[in-house]
């Protein structure tokens, strides 16, 4: 059994794209680390997933937006619960520092 630290980055980050990493899967639940540095939702497309997300911004700032036009900036320990099937995008994440997100997928909770 080893340990790791959420905020240690190992080797060249790519600045180019966003890092997805898995520390929990169990069908029902996953936890990853993501790591982005000025990434953001390609123009005129949505995120919309099947399950429900926790996430939580561990380091840097981003700014959300929802299909209703709500918009919401987030700041390091700031975290938010998205439901599954709610279109939302990613409008700008913070170059430095980058952002830190832990997220939680949980199969979905609601109907």
């Amino acid at each position: 059994m080893n340990s790791k630290n959420i905020y240690k980055i190992s080797g060249e980050y790519p600045i180019e794209q966003e890092l997805f990493e898995s520390i929990l899967s169990n069908g029902d639940v996953v936890i990853e680390r993501i790591l982005s540095s000025g990434q953001r939702t390609p123009e005129g497309q949505w995120l919309q997933q099947d399950k429900d997300e926790w996430v939580i911004l561990l380091q840097g700032s981003s700014e959300l937006s929802f299909e209703d036009g709500k918009r919401l900036t987030l700041n390091k320990g700031d975290y938010i619960f998205i439901p599954s099937d709610l279109k939302h995008r990613v409008e700008k994440t913070s170059t430095n520092p980058i952002c830190i997100w832990l997220a939680v997928h949980i199969k979905k909770t609601h109907k």
